[in-house]
């Protein structure tokens, strides 16, 4: 049974990759708040990812990096402190933690790390130049340390678009959002949590093997087709 780090899995998308694994694998939660899942499989760390020391753990074979932000406004409203904030959310936790558990995932069962991005690094759209810069960074972090770390440590990201959590609530926050963000995907559908930690399973799965340095883009076509 393999051991796989989910940061951020209390709310959200990590909330739903915790689920995801649970059965078939030991999972160790960081994160500020304690996740409503109980289980003889889970372990829970409360931790302020970008403030407080990472928890010592002994070993493992995955890690997935969950927390993200959704800081939408126009270029003149954003502020440094917006970009700084943002960079330190998507950017500066997610590399905390690599380098705080690099040495125990190399030495893990064919290990795996997960990362996430957004489909607005690859579309420009109006008010997500701070998030976007953020999630940009990322996935050239994923093809960098891919490459570092191969062959032993797999990286990978994913890119979703808008996904039914608390995080994208103001996106959705009403019927006719609902209506005119389904309409905007070609597959006429946002994500739900439980699609993206599909995703994430499986690439930190044997399974996923033959894959490292990969982002994938979950967008419900909203990047790679226009009809």
């Amino acid at each position: 049974m393999k051991t796989i780090i989910v940061v951020g899995g209390s709310k959200g998308i990590g909330s739903a990759i915790v689920n995801s694994l649970l059965s078939s694998h030991k999972v160790i939660n960081i994160s500020r708040t304690e996740p409503a899942q109980v289980h003889e499989n889970l372990k829970h760390f409360q931790c302020d990812v970008l403030n407080d020391d990472l928890p010592e753990i002994e070993s493992a074979d995955g890690l997935v990096y969950c927390p993200g932000s959704i800081n939408l406004k126009p270029i003149n409203r954003l502020s440094l402190d917006d970009f700084r904030n943002d960079f330190e959310i998507n950017v500066l936790g997610a590399v905390k933690t690599i380098q705080k558990y690099l040495t125990i995932l190399k030495n893990g069962d064919k290990p795996s790390i997960v990362l996430f991005s957004t489909v607005a690094s690859k579309l420009g759209m109006p008010f997500h130049a701070s998030v976007a810069a953020s999630k940009s960074a990322i996935e050239g972090i994923t093809k960098s340390i891919g490459a570092e770390l191969a062959p032993t440590v797999r990286v990978n990201a994913i890119a979703p678009t808008v996904t039914d959590t608390d995080l994208a609530s103001k996106l959705l926050r009403n019927e006719r959002m609902i209506e005119n963000m389904t309409e905007r995907h070609p597959l006429k559908k946002y994500l739900q949590p439980n699609e993206v930690a599909d995703m994430a399973t499986f690439l930190l799965s044997d399974k996923a093997a033959s894959l490292s340095g990969q982002v994938f883009e979950m967008d419900c076509g909203i990047v790679s087709f226009k009809l």
